[in-house]
């Protein structure tokens, strides 16, 4: 049966990532899988400049939408995709690919995922996850620093320039195609509530399914 396929939406370190590792966790890892929205990056290696340089990673335009509605496609079908690795120290797609194979659930991560008009009729349930722009902030200069090999100050730049621009016109109103919004502390109070959701409403879509 096709697995259970649920959005999990929100600007850059809303706590998506949070969300859905809680829920794979609380799930298990044998019935559920998570799909990363940066996987899809197109190749920057080239028109990387610098730290919030002429390349928008926070626009539609920079992430190939076509392959990851195609792999939303295949695993609906019951196939094996091989997931993109993206590197963020160079700007560039491995050549190594990772190998995702359908579970029951698969939970997709990514601020821009909710804006596609082809990637929403392949959802069964869509979370939005809201959080304010300080936090936010805070949260990326943290990860891109320790994470991403990136400088404090391109990371600023990167913020005010580029991401909250995009998540003004892009992300925020994405919102409107969520059914469930969440708010910041919301979702990390109530996490498990709604992962047991989750559980119930895949077991009731697959009784229906099989009935």
């Amino acid at each position: 049966m096709p697995p259970l396929i649920v959005a999990i939406a929100g600007g850059s370190c809303s706590g998506k990532t949070t969300f859905s590792r809680r829920a794979r966790e609380k799930l298990g890892e044998d019935n559920c899988s998570v799909l990363y929205q940066d996987n899809y990056y197109f190749d920057h290696s080239a028109a990387f400049d610098r730290d919030g340089g002429k390349v928008n990673f926070d626009h539609p335009s920079s992430l190939d939408f076509e392959l990851l509605a195609e792999h939303l496609k295949l695993i609906r079908e019951g196939k094996s995709v091989q997931v993109p690795l993206y590197d963020f120290s160079t700007h560039s797609r491995k050549k190594e690919t990772h190998l995702l194979e359908p579970k029951k659930i698969l939970l997709v991560d990514g601020i821009l995922i909710l804006s596609q008009k082809q990637l929403l009729p392949l959802y069964d349930i869509s979370y939005y996850i809201e959080c304010d722009s300080d936090t936010r902030f805070k949260r990326r200069l943290s990860r891109d620093v320790a994470e991403r090999g990136r400088t404090p100050e391109g990371v600023k730049d990167q913020f005010f320039k580029q991401v909250e621009p995009m998540h003004s016109e892009f992300v925020r109103p994405s919102k409107d195609n969520a059914q469930i919004v969440l708010s910041q502390n919301e979702y990390i109070e109530n996490a498990e509530s709604y992962i047991n959701d989750l559980r119930d409403t895949y077991l009731k879509s697959r009784f229906l399914q099989e009935t």
